[in-house]
């Protein structure tokens, strides 16, 4: 399925400012930032890349409808195209994130910046909301979000909780966590269930053990952040599931975005939900 929207480098950065969409893709394509998106371009929409051979496309769409709490499809591309004109002006996913994970048999392989020189043809872009998208309407209404105050990227957990297999992708559950008060995580439930296409309310607060999380202070993707006195540790779904599931399959090579560096698309928060239409392979 798709979904239909209308609306010689220098050393990169890490430290994500406030910019637009635009201007932060153009800084990705000239190698000038490799970082975590977190807290960029506030207001707009950005979205975890998953991008695989279209023979083995469909299946992994049928396994994002399946789990589509954590991996909501935003946007699909026809085989071997790398714009996504549904998400933005001049998108080219070839040069459009800040690093990218390559995976072959199962294994990470490399970490680019730039992905033109290993593109294929046959290659098939999916699009996958993320939950920094929701974070501008948790600071405007002010709460705290420890890891965008200190410039870090999110931590994101895998947990004991299984998804839904489909084919050959299978793999737990991947929480993204944000230390939260009591009172602030019940209004960051409200706030968030109205984002569904970026994973909505959170899925767990409290015990990390419930997930089978063993050490908070030793997230598997992103920063640890410290969880303070009178604070609770609140999980959301995290768009990193479809690469443990893509990981799982042992697919001969695929290609994701690298924990926290996201595509930042020019679709603002507040947009309509999208509409589908079917698959075009």
């Amino acid at each position: 399925m798709i979904v239909d929207f209308i609306p010689g480098r220098a050393a990169p950065e890490t430290t994500a400012p406030e910019t637009t969409a635009q201007a932060a893709r153009l800084r990705f394509r000239a190698g000038a930032f490799a970082g975590p998106t977190a807290g960029m371009a506030r207001g707009f929409v950005q979205a975890n890349i998953a991008i695989l051979p279209s023979a083995h496309a469909e299946a992994f769409g049928r396994y994002c409808a399946a789990n589509a709490q954590a991996c909501p499809v935003l946007a699909i591309s026809a085989p071997g195209d790398p714009t996504l004109p549904t998400l933005g002006v001049g998108i080219d996913i070839r040069h459009d994130l800040p690093r990218y994970r390559v995976l072959r048999d199962g294994a990470p392989a490399a970490c680019p910046t730039d992905i033109a020189d290993i593109w294929r043809e046959d290659l098939v872009t999916f699009a996958i909301g993320c939950s920094f998208t929701f974070e501008t309407a948790l600071l405007d209404a002010g709460i705290p979000l420890r890891h965008v105050a200190e410039g870090r990227n999110v931590a994101m957990y895998r947990t004991s909780c299984q998804t839904t297999p489909e084919g050959p992708f299978h793999g737990p559950l991947v929480v993204s966590m944000r230390p939260l008060s009591s009172g602030d995580a019940d209004r960051a439930a409200e706030i968030t269930a109205g984002f569904p296409d970026m994973h909505g309310a959170p899925v767990h607060r409290g015990d990390p053990a419930a997930l089978g999380i063993a050490d908070l202070a030793h997230p598997d993707y992103g920063d640890p952040v410290a969880i303070l006195p009178g604070e609770e540790p609140v999980f959301w779904a995290c768009g990193v599931t479809s690469q443990t599931a893509l990981e799982a399959a042992h697919l001969p090579f695929f290609i994701g975005h690298a924990p926290g560096s996201m595509l930042v698309t020019d679709l603002k928060h507040g947009c309509p939900s999208p509409r589908l239409r079917p698959y075009p392979g």
